[in-house]
């Protein structure tokens, strides 16, 4: 039985982790293409997940997430999480609120890719039925990415889709946009947890189950898969 959880804890995490920090990568790379070479010079630049680490977010959420799913359903069923943000000077941009845009559009930018790029080799490179677990595995990494992807696009800074906005907006209402950020985590934790157990009121859950196997079949056809 343990050996089952750990197994399982291990095809959540690693899809998750690698998803991540690529994600943030792409901010770093973003950066340096529009002349900002903060992320490099701290040693951001890397794969090694380790550099990304955020106590909370990569630690203690998802493994809280993982662990009392396990214990209470026997399975994963949604995980959460983010990295320490990558450090970006915006001044360095000739124009610091396009270019914010630019960085933060990145990361799912990196995703949605990463989730093209699995599609192709599990719809062209892998039979379904002489390796279900390799193909299982592939789906699981194309609805991890999807979802990180989409999840960051919510307009709610610091997710990444906020700062698009504030990249987007008039200045006067990017002012106002840009300080939700201080209660952004708050909003969207609320979002995700306070309102589907203390109301019943899923609006996140409710539209990532239409949008995401929307999104995932439209990869797939990107593919140029057409069973």
């Amino acid at each position: 039985m343990i050996a089952e959880y750990l197994t399982r804890a291990a095809m959540a995490i690693v899809p998750v982790v690698f998803a991540i920090t690529l994600h943030e990568v792409a901010h770093g790379y973003a950066a340096l293409a529009l002349g900002d070479t903060t992320a490099r010079d701290q040693g951001r630049l890397s794969l090694n997940p380790i550099r990304h680490i955020d106590r909370m977010g990569t630690i203690i959420v998802p493994g809280f997430l993982l662990v009392s799913q396990l214990l209470t359903i026997g399975k994963i069923g949604f995980m959460f999480g983010w990295a320490k943000p990558v450090p970006v000077s915006a001044w360095r941009f000739p124009n610091p609120r396009r270019g914010m845009a630019v960085v933060a559009m990145a990361g799912p930018a990196m995703n949605f890719f990463l989730a093209w790029l699995t599609a192709l080799v599990l719809v062209w490179g892998v039979d379904s039925r002489a390796h279900s677990m390799i193909a299982d595995t592939l789906f699981d990494f194309i609805l991890v990415n999807m979802a990180l992807g989409l999840f960051n696009l919510l307009p709610i800074p610091p997710l990444d889709g906020g700062r698009v906005m504030v990249g987007i907006l008039p200045e006067s209402l990017a002012r106002s946009w840009a300080q939700l950020e201080r209660y952004g985590i708050l909003i969207v934790l609320g979002a995700l947890v306070l309102l589907p157990h203390a109301f019943g009121i899923d609006p996140i859950g409710d539209t990532f189950g239409v949008v995401l196997p929307w999104a995932v079949r439209l990869i797939i056809w990107a593919t140029g898969y057409n069973g």
